[in-house]
């Protein structure tokens, strides 16, 4: 079975680059090729496993329809993880971490509803009913509500899995993901404990290149995901068409069947009428 990169391509997108030695975590120590300069060296090889590994499961997440938070409020990987994510349909945080996000989703829940509620009040007419400093907070309410929650705004229910960039960063998504039972992937470089979550991907953390094509072979797996779903209710829906078909030619089949016997019945029944009586012949 082909592996979805190489340890090539990893390295010219700079994944193997750690961080200083003296900022390393010891737990990490089975992902550490070398140290070069000061810096620690992340054994590609190892990555190259852990990226299969990672993707594959998030495929079968897709393919099931479940959706994947995808997380990371670092400057140098928000736009990049928002901009690619958004192709693939599954939500994301790139701001701040809304504290409760998991643990307390109906909350979070409210506030998308919030934004639902403003968005009718300015299509049904109440906007022009009210004054023009109403108006203003309203939008600027609903400004702030979009930053932090409109790329979640999708999600009805609690996500099948996160995607973190840097769990050191962003703990909290980590510890309350934990709390809940729920899988976690993450980027994690050498300063951070990969055991912290279920499927670590060691990696460089901070360069836009390396996160930029890590993500980029997650949402690689979650389309292959999303099509194969596809593919598999245009097959249920086909064997579906199949079984009703079969079962509207048996009844068919059957039905011909009881009107050829009642045929045959009515045959017999007059055949039977016009049979000539036995002549009874007269005594002398």
């Amino acid at each position: 079975m082909s592996t979805r990169t190489t340890f090539n391509a990893l390295l010219e997108s700079g994944a193997h680059f750690g961080h200083l030695k003296r900022k390393w975590n010891p737990a990490m120590a089975p992902y550490i090729y070398a140290e070069k300069n000061g810096i620690h060296i992340i054994d590609l090889n190892k990555t190259v496993a852990k990226v299969d590994e990672a993707a594959n499961a998030l495929k079968q997440i897709a393919r099931s329809g479940k959706k994947v938070l995808f997380v990371s409020t670092k400057k140098q990987a928000k736009d990049i993880v928002a901009g690619k994510v958004r192709e693939v349909n599954m939500p994301f945080v790139t701001e701040r971490w809304p504290g409760g996000m998991l643990t307390n989703f109906s909350t979070i829940r409210k506030s998308v509803r919030r934004m639902s509620q403003i968005d009718k009040m300015s299509t049904d007419g109440t906007f022009t009913n009210i004054s023009k400093r109403e108006r203003l907070q309203f939008s600027r309410e609903r400004a702030k509500l979009e930053i932090q929650f409109g790329s979640v705004s999708d999600l009805s229910r609690l996500p099948a899995a996160l995607f973190i960039v840097d769990i050191t960063k962003e703990h909290i998504a980590v510890a309350e993901a934990k709390r809940l039972n729920i899988p976690t992937f993450a980027i994690v470089d050498t300063n951070s404990n990969p055991n912290l979550v279920d499927y670590a991907i060691p990696a460089n953390d901070d360069a836009s290149t390396s996160i930029s094509y890590i993500i980029d072979l997650m949402c690689e797996a979650i389309k292959e995901g999303l099509s194969d779903r596809k593919a598999d209710k245009e097959a249920s829906a086909e064997e579906k068409d199949t079984k009703e078909l079969s079962a509207i030619e048996a009844e068919e089949l059957a039905q011909s069947t009881r009107i050829k016997g009642l045929d045959k019945d009515a045959e017999e029944e007059k055949g039977g009428a016009k049979k000539p009586r036995k002549r009874v012949s007269a005594k002398k």
